[in-house]
This record gives C-alpha cells, structure tokens and sequence, in this order.
C-alpha cells in the first residue's frame, strides 16, 4: 500500500469523524443537556 492511497484513507475517515461530531453536536437531542451546561458557570457564581 503506497502513501497516497493511505493518505486518502485517513483523510477520509477524519471526513466522516468530523461529520459525526457536528451531526452530535448539533442534534436536537443534547440541546436541553448543552442548555444545563451553559448555565453551570452561572449557577456557581450565584451559590446554587
């Protein structure tokens, strides 16, 4: 296997693993758990 076809590879994988953690990210489904750990630097600072 020569280098370019294992760089093509790897550069492929790492497409598709940023794809998924923006896809993560942005989901619907952590945004009430993204909300909660915003507001914790608040929280702390007010005593609660």
């Amino acid at each position: 296997m020569n280098f370019t076809i294992l760089s093509s590879v790897v550069t492929v994988i790492s497409l598709f693993v940023f794809l998924g953690i923006v896809y993560w990210a942005f989901s619907s489904g952590n945004k009430e758990r993204f909300e909660e750990l915003a507001r914790l630097p608040i929280d702390n600072e007010n005593g609660k």
